[in-house]
């Protein structure tokens, strides 16, 4: 893993001009990336290095142009689209999304455009929804999944719109999880516990246990939410 990660971050900064501290940063997520998926190897995960590098470095000018500010970040679908319209208010336009999710986004400091994004579920009818919305000036910026997001400059859509007097500095933080997002987490570890659970105590299957595990981890963590508001509630109180 060491000597994967390693000349990838030798392609990143030699051959597509990414800074030190870019390249640091986005070694060290996709090493704790492969830390959680249990020490997988990188050439399964990402696929050659040489070809992993070219789809990680941003494209086209922003590669090249020093001045430009760049800035790599992930959010869930419960807060991605506020936030990608309120960067976008400042300046940040998303370039693509990357292999782990995450949007690569860069910004003019001296000539800051805004942006606006709307996110769409992608369907068997994808290509008609891209020809609907080119007509009314979005772009695709990237796709995930199932999910792609589109992009527009405001004049588009709102006629002229005054660029950022001073866009505030690229943000530290790289990452934006939902509020929602640990609940469902926990319905879902709750299900996996309560199906070892059956599966060991009862002899069947995992199956099995699975089913039964999520009938009953998963509303468990649905009532997470209203239960943790009451509790807020009555230390307020």
């Amino acid at each position: 893993m060491t000597g994967y990660l390693d000349r990838l971050a030798e392609l990143l900064h030699e051959a597509h001009g990414l800074p030190p501290d870019q390249v640091a940063a986005t070694v060290a997520d996709l090493a704790a990336y492969l830390a959680q998926a249990g020490g997988a190897d990188p050439q399964d995960a990402f696929g050659p290095v040489g070809v992993f590098a070219r789809r990680l470095a941003p494209s086209g000018a922003s590669a090249a142009d020093e001045h430009l500010e760049t800035w790599r970040w992930l959010a869930d679908t419960y807060v991605d689209e506020h936030l990608l319209n309120r960067f976008g208010d400042e300046g940040w336009e998303v370039e693509r999304v990357d292999p782990l999710g995450r949007f690569l986004s860069h910004r003019d400091p001296e000539r800051p455009r805004r942006w606006e994004y709307r996110r769409e579920l992608i369907t068997g009818g994808g290509e008609r929804l891209d020809e609907r919305l080119v007509r009314d000036g979005w772009e695709p910026c990237g796709s995930w999944v199932v999910y792609a997001w589109f992009k527009r400059e405001k004049a588009v859509g709102t006629g002229p719109a005054p660029a950022p007097p001073e866009p505030p500095p690229v943000p530290r933080r790289p990452t934006f999880p939902g509020r929602r997002r640990g609940y469902v987490l926990m319905g879902g570890a709750m299900a996996l516990v309560a199906a070892v659970v059956v599966a060991a105590s009862t002899g069947t299957g995992f199956g099995v246990g699975l089913a039964v595990g999520l009938a009953v981890g998963l509303p468990v963590g649905a009532l997470v939410p209203p239960v943790t508001a009451w509790a807020a509630r009555g230390r307020r109180r």
